[in-house]
């Protein structure tokens, strides 16, 4: 609907703009958003205030003007009334009859009346996790794998081509930290006290593996080259928490189409490659025995070492060529979702994408704010001893995986959740998760009773929509047909979080109807209507519950 929109209004303004643009000034493009009032009618656009700006015009005026002719232009196709409000909005009412049509296309077209196409097969790469394999997954790695799971859902149910990627960090010294957590763990129990490292891993999970070894294997890595015994260790160490990693995400409903291991950059010699390659370009120099990056040509507070003095290579190095090697293999795009305590990493990030050719606009961050645990608006200890988190499986086991991924997605990625983990398992409204699945299994028990008095759902194809006059009817019905709407803003502006605060409102809608209006009625006309309206009040809820990889039951 805002697409038929966003024709009209950019027509009306290159009328309202002709031979007043200065040369080389363009037309700005045009934005529909829907209204957060009612008020200010269901759909606004700010074009005549941006346009009033660079021809010199009075906002409100040019406005007016704007509006005038959008209206002649609908000729009452598509419109009810447009307005003028503030400094220069022009606000758009849709016709009754507009928002039928929008229905019948949901009887016709179910669950894939939502799906658009503005991606035209454009190819994307969301990475998203790709947690260190040297422990398991906590709460925050959980927000970000369900904010990266659902924007590629969003992704593709608006025409792109999406894969999801787990960078496995399977090289560098963390892993070699973690074989020597656990060596000098096994050597503690095995009666020889092991000297533990600097910066190792402290929980109980590296004196499991330390058993387990101990169990296995016996005196073999007591006899063992130290350091052959620590890589060896390291290898199996890391092969087991990758192994919990990729069946707790599975458990939690989310999926990867690639796992890729760092490793195998450096044993491709894509590092390698990608560093001479920068260097020949310029884009390297050497001072001090190190070779840096010149990263303040590109908006970086400094330069940035690829290979030390010693001649160890920096993540900056590998992380050049990951990026390399993702827009190798033809991807137009790249979303990266990273945890906020990335966010002095993101400038030299781009910075090293466009050494490699690309625009800034090729890749994408996004930084994933903290959760906080509560329990009864009480803090959760988040550590209970040192080196012990409160992981993403005790959060999944405890709560469920509906609660948990909705709950995850209820506020904007870079702004801090309150998790209330008694909250999150209430059958009451105060749960968001059970507000709207309750909505949803409140109409299937709707559809049921009518099937049972012989009234098919087949029946509403024909329903006379003329008779859904009420202000709750046609809310729901504006809340129906705008879900395309809302799954294209929150897919191009990367904020699955709209989803949610889509599925709040269309449920609060829904609930205050049931509870004053009667769907199954003594009039055989108006019922079908109002049936024909809750199947499709049940198609949106299910088809955005689907996209947030959330149950839609049918039963309560």
């Amino acid at each position: 609907m805002r697409g038929s929109l966003s024709k009209i209004v950019a027509s009306a303004l290159n009328d309202c703009a002709e031979g007043k643009l200065p040369s080389g000034i363009d037309l700005p493009p045009v934005v529909i958003e829907l209204t957060r009032d009612r008020r200010f009618g269901d759909y606004s656009t700010n074009a005549a205030m941006i346009l009033s700006s660079r021809i010199n015009a009075n906002p409100r005026a040019l406005a007016a003007d704007l509006a005038e002719r959008i209206f002649k232009a609908d000729g009452g196709r598509t419109l009810e009334k447009v307005d003028v409000a503030g400094p220069g909005f022009v606000n758009f009412t849709m016709a009754a009859s507009c928002w039928a049509r929008a229905l019948r296309t949901v009887l016709r077209d179910g669950r894939k009346f939502a799906e658009g196409a503005i991606g035209h097969g454009k190819k994307v790469m969301v990475e998203f996790v790709s947690a260190n394999p040297t422990g398991p997954l906590h709460v925050g790695h959980g927000r970000g794998a369900v904010l990266g799971d659902t924007l590629a859902n969003l992704l593709e149910s608006s025409g792109f081509e999406v894969k999801r990627e787990y960078y496995v960090n399977d090289a560098g010294n963390q892993i070699r930290t973690l074989g020597h957590s656990v060596y000098a763990r096994y050597l503690d129990l095995s009666g020889e006290p092991g000297t533990f490292p600097e910066g190792g891993y402290l929980g109980e999970y590296i004196k499991e593996f330390a058993l387990d070894l101990l169990n296995t294997a016996g005196d073999k890595y007591r006899v063992m080259d130290k350091d052959e015994a620590i890589d060896e260790i390291a290898g199996y160490a890391a092969g087991r928490i990758l192994k919990d990693i990729r069946e707790d995400l599975e458990e939690f409903g989310v999926r990867f189409d690639v796992w890729f291991s760092e490793k195998e950059l450096f044993d491709g010699g894509e590092v390698r490659e990608t560093l001479e390659s920068l260097e020949n370009e310029g884009y390297l120099y050497r001072d001090e025995g190190a070779l840096w990056f010149r990263s303040t040509d590109d908006d970086d507070d400094k330069d940035r070492v690829v290979i030390k003095a010693d001649g160890s290579l920096t993540y900056f190095a590998s992380d050049v060529a990951y990026h390399r090697n993702k827009f190798n293999r033809g991807f137009d795009r790249v979303i990266n979702i990273w945890g906020a305590d990335h966010h002095g990493y993101v400038a030299r990030m781009k910075a090293g994408v466009r050494a490699l050719g690309r625009s800034s606009d090729d890749i994408q961050i996004l930084l994933v704010q903290l959760v906080n645990l509560l329990r009864k608006g009480k803090p959760v200890a988040m550590s209970t001893r040192a080196g012990e988190f409160v992981t993403l499986r005790e959060v999944r086991n405890e709560v469920g995986r509906d609660a948990a991924r909705f709950i995850f997605l209820t506020r904007k990625a870079d702004s801090k959740l309150d998790f209330d983990l008694e909250l999150a398992k209430e059958r009451s409204n105060d749960n968001p998760v059970f507000y709207v699945q309750y909505a949803h299994a409140r109409i299937c028990s709707i559809l049921r009773n009518a099937r049972d008095n012989g009234i098919r759902e087949s029946a509403c194809a024909g329903a006379d929509l003329s008779l859904l006059s009420l202000p709750e009817e046609r809310e729901l019905l504006r809340h129906v047909a705008s879900l395309p709407d809302v799954i294209e803003g929150a897919a191009l502006a990367m904020e699955p979080h709209r989803l949610t605060t889509y599925l709040n409102a269309i449920a609060a809608t829904w609930h205050s109807y049931y509870n004053h209006h009667r769907v199954l009625t003594d009039d055989p006309d108006l019922t079908v209507a109002r049936l024909a309206l809750v199947i499709g009040v049940r198609t949106a809820i299910a088809k955005a519950l689907s996209i947030l990889g959330v149950s839609a039951p049918e039963r309560m």
